[in-house]
């Protein structure tokens, strides 16, 4: 399967969507992943401390990332009622790796997106502000060749 984010284009049999520690997790990440879990051929996977949302299809893949983009501009569009705010989004993509593969934990590395927040805030008096605000309850990990879920 292709995953194909904005260009950057990684191989592999499919991809985990995760809700770490649903207690503590923003709105926002649950907006993110309900979306997403309500997407056709999803398989959903509850654990005691996460929830995961497998996908194995390109075309399914897209349509979560279109999902995700919705619910992202609809929580950028509720800061330009107020005015005062500009909201700004990212993916970031890493990978965790030593020379031989293997990420800090023993296991073979893979490849893991985040997404992060920008909030811009603007006042006459103080100037322009920026804070960063990185999602740490949801992501996507890109399985392995070698992997099946």
């Amino acid at each position: 399967m292709k995953i194909d984010l904005y260009g950057m284009t990684f191989d592999g049999p499919g991809l985990t969507y995760y809700l770490w520690s649903p207690w503590r997790a923003s709105a926002l990440e649950h907006r993110l992943f309900e979306a997403i879990k309500a997407l056709p051929a999803v398989e959903f996977e509850q654990a005691p401390d996460e929830l995961r949302l497998h996908l194995s299809d390109a075309k399914v893949y897209k349509a979560s990332i279109q999902m995700c983009e919705r619910v992202l501009k609809g929580w950028q569009e509720e800061a330009s009622d107020s005015g005062t705010d500009r909201r700004v989004w990212r993916w970031m993509v890493e990978a965790d790796s030593d020379m031989h593969g293997y990420d800090h934990t023993g296991e073979k590395a893979s490849i893991w997106a985040f997404l992060r927040l920008t909030l811009e805030r603007s006042a006459p008096a103080e100037g322009d502000r920026a804070e960063d605000i990185d999602l740490n309850g949801f992501g996507y990990r890109v399985w392995r060749s070698d992997e099946v879920p």
